[in-house]
């Protein structure tokens, strides 16, 4: 096992606890340090929901930083939390980069954890560990999106390792621990080998976690799901010669907890953005009314 970087003196640090007052949700206590910050809170309708977004002015991720994210969501209290841009993971040549979030939610809390996309440069090595402990009554929806960056010799895909890993707690114990490594390949099993992403170059994630979640509600995400993700146009040119199939790829699964888990395979971050927010919209519409997430950032 990779050793993680100490997070005793974290380069930012985040605490939150957000609670309901007045059918509005709002931070009974924000504490930042370093290189994290956040915006002033918004509501993108009028459920109550508030969301955040999470900076990090520093401008990327190097070898050794540690980053810790603490948030807790009180009862019948509903949060979005996102980032303001892409994160931005460089070299690491003697340490990997490593996030530690912990997510804490009460009776009937809902936390929405939908970041920007993960981008991983050259010889990039990322580790990101998350533990939820929520009450069986609320409902948890994370996503994360995989996008290589570019090497110095124009090419795609060199990076070292991603892995994230997820694990979800109700009454002291684990239900869910979903762990994605991705390792997409090196020179001498280059991005083309099947046995590397079988020719795709951006990785999609999603877990969500609600007492809801049967086999009927996945089979009726999973064709959602890959409906969006066909029609997103593929990109092409010379930036993706290298690539050997660009038909996207997805697969949907119920898991114990109860909950789902989505993995999505495909060329561009618009194809796998498409794919997973097409199931993050749907669930806010089927168990809140709530309409579709449109961050304005830019």
């Amino acid at each position: 096992m990779t050793q993680r970087p100490s997070t005793e003196d974290p380069v930012g640090q985040l605490h939150m606890v957000v609670e309901e007052r007045a059918g509005r949700a709002i931070a009974r206590q924000q504490y930042f340090q370093g290189a994290l910050r956040v915006l002033r809170p918004h509501y993108l309708d009028d459920s109550g929901q508030v969301t955040y977004t999470i900076v990090n002015p520093g401008g990327g991720y190097l070898g050794g930083d540690a980053y810790t994210i603490d948030v807790e969501v009180a009862a019948d209290t509903s949060l979005l939390l996102t980032s303001q841009s892409a994160t931005k993971v460089y070299k690491t040549p003697d340490a990997p980069a490593y996030q530690r979030s912990t997510f804490q939610l009460g009776p009937n809390a809902v936390l929405e954890y939908v970041p920007d996309q993960l981008i991983a440069y050259r010889d990039a090595h990322y580790i990101q560990d998350t533990v939820v402990d929520m009450d069986p009554s609320a409902s948890y929806l994370s996503m994360e999106i995989i996008t290589p960056g570019w090497a110095p010799d124009g090419t795609l895909f060199r990076y070292d390792t991603m892995q994230l890993r997820q694990e979800v707690r109700m009454h002291d114990r684990p239900v869910i621990v979903d762990n994605l490594i991705v390792r997409p390949g090196s020179e001498s099993a280059p991005v083309e080998s099947v046995l590397a992403m079988d020719g795709k170059t951006h990785v999609g994630s999603l877990l969500a976690v609600d007492a809801r979640i049967d086999q009927e509600l996945v089979d009726e995400l999973r064709q959602l799901s890959a409906t969006a993700l066909q029609q997103t146009p593929t990109l092409t040119g010379a930036a993706f010669t290298e690539v050997s199939d660009s038909t996207p790829l997805l697969g949907i699964s119920l898991v114990e907890g109860p909950g789902l888990a989505v993995r999505a395979l495909g060329t561009s971050t618009e194809q796998i953005s498409n794919a997973l927010y097409a199931v993050v919209d749907d669930l806010r519409a089927r168990w809140r009314h709530q309409d579709p997430v449109h961050l304005r950032k830019y």
